[in-house]
Parts: structure tokens; sequence; C-alpha cells
């Protein structure tokens, strides 16, 4: 067939199908894109003209030293500006036109060669700054690396901007518990107080919510809530043990064991007073608790008659030691007690016998080691000494310590020792006596073990401190019967902060009284009765009064009064009265008085004499006669009737 003949059929089928359909275009071939090429070309646009307004910008500043007018300058950015938007209209135009076939080659100018097409887009996006320009993008660059340096700096971290006081009371507050989300804080002291603090709760009055005495007249050796934060555990100065839900109720109380057992082992509980006490890190169930017995143990809330396992640390001769403090490590499968020896033992949780880590002279004999801590990643150990030192332990090789730190005054048996949140602080309090200065937090750095830092809390001893890893907040107890919370409004979350931002409330009108002054209803004039001035006067209207001038006197009874006489003497004078007025004296002889009824008894025996026939003697005092002599030599049993 003709090629042109078929092409005319083709082209009068075309417009029978436009006039069909309304419209035509019909066989043409559809025009494709490469949206990368697209794109691509819009980048390499946008970083030419990026490239021209700073090689404009270094020619206007040239420009401006060497004195030309800011009207020439003006007219050459109209020009450039015009030139590069006629050059990206041909170079669009160019474009559009452009065939399918054509779009994968590269198109648009070539890169600057400071730019390439490899690496990150944010790299080859950013341009580079001229020689002395000093703009947004160079400061904030300025503050990316000083705040890079923050960061790195553990100081700048510490969070000691701000700070709340709480008042527990006026004596020491020996224990600091703060629940794990951070919403409560608890407190104990040797006044036998536990305070319960809400900061959710708390306005700026900074007041307890609950304030009860769980051990009765025990001082408050630790407070610490359990991993899930429900129930807290209370350890004091008795040998029971004590836990607590969050509102201060009764949940259990640890058997007390028989103090006449010798060994330790096969009583139930405690036989001693505590020292300290803490949750698992891992079982919300399981605590464990150090005494003056000898003993630390485990027990169970559930079961709540016997302790779970007993842990008995030993001296180098094998003698009992006291613990004085106890903790678990991070992941809950060590158990660590410092001893009244001066020494640090280290047991497998569920190896009891024998220790597994064991340092005989950490601390100075005699000495109470007053807190363990092992950081956040498990490996390191922190002791606080009675001896004013602080040392750190490598629990790998457990010989001698990694670090030490001297000087650092320790009055108290629970003075603590804690890790910052990122491991790389810390942290302690130092003791001081009574107007002698200000007790100090000392921060030192983990690696160098160098003091970075130091707050001055208070006029006293600083004892408790914890360092909350999600509020990041500080808390501290100390001696004069303070809780202090530090914090920073930028790093630190909700605790603290929640409560300096709510205004005191205002009291009730109704609870308080606006003036000390009561109306009774007689109190008006107007029904006010007379006041009598004297009794004369009250003694004439009485006897005026025909009923009670008629009324007769009652009886005296007690002491006389009213110028009346009692009918008994009812006082010590009156009893002296009475009986000197009582002539009681006989002058008569007593042996005729009794003589005289001598006569009448023996004529007339009535009690005694007839019950005494048979063996009643002759009375001494008749005039004896020859006959009676002669009987009285007669031998006894003659004279015996039978």
């Amino acid at each position: 067939m003709d090629p042109d003949k078929e092409e005319e059929g083709k082209m009068s089928g075309d417009g029978d199908i436009s006039s069909v359909m309304g419209f035509s275009g019909f066989g043409k071939k559809a025009r494709t894109f490469d949206l990368d090429a697209i794109f691509e070309q819009t980048r390499r646009t946008a970083i030419e003209r990026s490239q021209q307004v700073l090689d404009e910008r270094q020619k206007d500043s040239h420009m401006e030293e060497e004195g030309e007018s800011s009207k020439s300058v003006h007219t050459h950015r109209e020009k450039a500006a015009a030139a590069t938007s006629r050059k990206q209209e041909s170079e669009s135009s160019s474009d559009s036109d452009s065939d399918s076939d054509s779009d994968s080659e590269l198109i648009g100018p070539p890169l600057p060669p400071q730019h390439t097409a490899q690496g990150d887009a944010d790299e080859r996006l950013r341009l580079p700054l001229p020689p002395g320009f000093t703009g947004s993008t160079a400061q904030s660059d300025d503050d990316d690396e000083g705040e890079e340096q923050d960061d790195d700096n553990p100081v700048k971290k510490i969070p000691d901007t701000h700070e709340i006081t709480l008042q527990h009371g006026t004596r020491t507050v020996s224990a600091l518990g703060l629940d794990p989300s951070g919403a409560r804080l608890v407190t104990g002291g040797y006044d036998y107080d536990v305070r319960f603090w809400d900061f959710a709760g708390m306005d700026q009055a900074l007041q307890a919510f609950r304030s009860l005495q769980p051990c009765e007249c025990h001082q408050i050796k630790t407070l610490q809530y359990s991993i899930t934060g429900d129930v807290i555990l209370v350890v004091s100065g008795n040998a029971q043990a004590k836990v607590l839900d969050r509102d201060g109720f009764n949940v259990m109380e640890c058997v007390k064991g028989d103090q006449y057992i010798v060994d330790m082992a096969n009583t139930k509980g405690h036989t001693a007073m505590l020292n300290s006490g803490c949750w698992h890190p891992k079982t919300k169930e399981e605590f464990m608790t150090c005494s003056n017995d000898g003993t630390v143990r485990t027990w169970d809330v559930n079961s709540e008659k016997k302790h779970k396992s007993v842990f008995k640390p030993r001296s180098f001769q094998g003698k009992k030691v006291i613990p004085t403090c106890c903790t678990y490590s991070r992941d809950g499968k060590l158990i660590a007690a410092g001893c009244q020896d001066g020494t640090i033992q280290i047991w497998d949780r569920n190896l009891s016998v024998h220790t597994k880590f064991h340092c005989r002279q950490a601390h100075i004999p005699g000495s109470d080691t007053s807190c363990l801590s092992f950081s956040y990643d498990g490996r390191t150990l922190a002791s606080r000494g009675g001896d004013d030192t602080l040392k750190m332990w490598d629990i790998r090789n457990f010989r001698k310590p990694v670090n030490v730190a001297t000087g650092l005054t320790n009055y108290f048996t629970m003075t603590d020792c804690c890790f910052s949140p990122d491991d790389n602080l810390v942290v302690t309090g130092t003791s001081v006596k009574k107007d002698e200065g200000n007790g100090k937090l000392v921060f030192f750095d983990r690696a160098s073990f160098q003091k970075v830092y130091e707050i001055e809390v208070t006029n006293a001893s600083v004892i408790r401190c914890l360092w909350h890893p999600k509020l990041n907040q500080i808390m501290v107890g100390t001696g004069n019967g303070l809780a202090k919370v530090y914090y920073d409004p930028v790093r630190s979350h909700r605790g603290a902060k929640l409560c300096v931002v709510k205004s005191q409330r205002k009291e009730k009108q109704a609870e308080t009284l606006t003036q000390d002054y009561i109306i009774t209803p007689h109190a008006l004039p107007m029904f006010r009765e007379a006041r009598q001035r004297s009794t004369r006067k009250q003694l004439e209207k009485d006897r005026l009064d025909p009923k009670k001038s008629h009324k007769p006197e009652p009886p005296v009874s007690g002491p006389g009064r009213g110028g009346r006489v009692a009918a008994h003497g009812g006082t010590l004078s009156s009893f002296i009265v009475k009986n000197i007025a009582l002539d009681k004296t006989d002058d008569s002889n007593p042996r005729e008085a009794i003589l005289r009824h001598a006569k009448e008894a023996s004529d007339n025996p009535y009690w005694v004499a007839p019950a005494y026939t048979m063996t009643q003697p002759d009375p001494v005092f008749a005039e004896e006669s020859d006959e009676d002599e002669e009987a009285d030599k007669e031998p006894e049993w003659k004279k015996r009737k039978i």
C-alpha cells in the first residue's frame, strides 16, 4: 500500500475520532520527564545563584572600602540579577524544548570546584563563608560548639542553679527516699517522724501532706521506695523492719528472732538493732537488712514469718563482725556489706556461705563504713568510710582502691555517696560540728577523682544525698532538720519545678478567727443583770425573801465553813484541839487494876478457866502452905489424875 495513502487514512481516522470525542491530539507520543534530572538541575542552579550572591557581597564590600557610591552598587546588583533571570529563562526554555532522549544527559553548567556530587546533601548545600563575614550562620556554629563543650564538661550538668527547702523538723534528717517516678519524697529523722511530700500536690508553702511515727520511739535509719514505687521500706533503731504502702499504712513487719540462740542462722529474724536496708533492683518483693546481731538477711514481702537467706560477715580470725551498711549490685546478683572492722565483703546472692570478693583493709578498723554504692555500669563500687575517706573500687581487682579522697569529715553512720546519672561524677556530703562552718556537698570526677565542684548547703552536717536520674535533681538531708532539693529549670524535669510555680493557697475565712471577741446573750446593756457589789446587800435581800429566809441551813459536811464548826473535826487543827481538851491520864497501878477482877474471874470462870482446868497450873501469886510444899516434892506423874 502506498505510504501516502496510509498516512491520509490515519489522518481521516483521527479526524473522525476528534469529531466524536470533542478534542484532538490522538496518536501523538506522550512526553516523559526525568524527575531526578529536574531536581539535579534545580539544585545546581541554586548553588550557582548562591555563589553569585556571595561574589557580589565580596565585591560590594571592596567597593565600600574604596569609597564608591551606593548608587553604582545598586545598579550593579540590578544588572546581575537581570542577567541571572535571563539566563534562567533561557535554560528553562531549552529544557522544555528538549526531547526525552536527551534527559539522561548531564544538563546545566558544571559545579563549582569546591562542590562535588558526592557526599551528604547537607554538606553539598553548605557554602563556604567569605573571609571576614560574621553572620547568623557562623554564630550558630559557635553556639553548637559551645553546647558540645558544655555537654563534655560534667560540671555544667550539675543542677544547682535553684533550690527549695523542706522543713522536716528540728533534728537530724537521717533518711531520704524518692519513688522511681520522682513524684513523691519521703523523709525520716532522729525525731522518729516520717513525712510524705508530694511535688505535684504542694504549693509554695512546701508542706508535707502526711506525718507519722511508724516505729514509735526509734530513730529512722533508712527509707527507700521499691522499684515499682508502691511500697516503702522503713529501717529504724529496733530489730524489726517495716514495709508501708504509699499512704503510710502498714503492709508487713519482719519477725523478731530469738536472742538466746547462738547461731544466728537458726533464728527467724534479727535480734538486735538494725543499721541499714535496701530493695532488690530487679525483684519487687525482695529486700535486705543488716543488723548489730552480725547478719545480713534477705526478706520477701509475702512471707513475713521468716527470712529468705542469711549472710554472716566474718573477720580474718573467723569471728562475728557487725555490718553497718549493705547494698545490691545494679543487676541484683551481688550483695555487698561494709563492716565495723573496716572490711568490705561481697557475696553471690545465691551462695551465702563464702564471700565472692573480700577486701580486709578497705577502711580503718573500728570506723563505721556509712555507705556503699555501685556505679550504673556495675563495675565500680564507691565506699564512704567513717575514717573521713571516699574510695573507689574495681570489683574485678578488689585488693587496692582505684582512687582515694581524704579529709571528708564524717560524724554519722549513714552519710551517703552516690553516682551522677551519667556515671561521670561521685557525690558525697561532709559533716561539721555545731557553729564550726557549713556542711558541703562535694563532687568528684570519677576518672581523675579530683574535686571539681562543691555546694555549701547549710550550717549543719550534710548526711543524705540522692541524685535522681529521671528528674535530674539532687535531694539533700541535713543535720538541722532540713531537706533541700537542688534543680535546674532547663536541665531538670518535674519534681520541684511543679510546686514552685504554684501560688500559695489562701486560708479559708471560716478556718480563722478575725477577732477574739465573744458576745454572750446577756452582754448588751438592756439585757445585762446588775452585778452584786457586796455580800451584805445580797444577804439583806435574801432575808426579805420569804423562801430564802425560811430555808433551814444544811448540815456542815467536812471541815467547818462560813463561821460554823463541823460536827466532827475534819481538819488536823480541830483534831488536835479536841484531843487536848480530853484528859485521858490514868495514875492507877496497872497490877492492881488487873487483880481487882481476879476474885470474880476465879469464882465465875467463863472463857479461859474451863478450857484449861486439867492443865492449868496454880497461880504464882498464891500463898504456899506446908502441904503444898510436900506436894511439890512428889513426882509429877503422881500429881496428875488419869
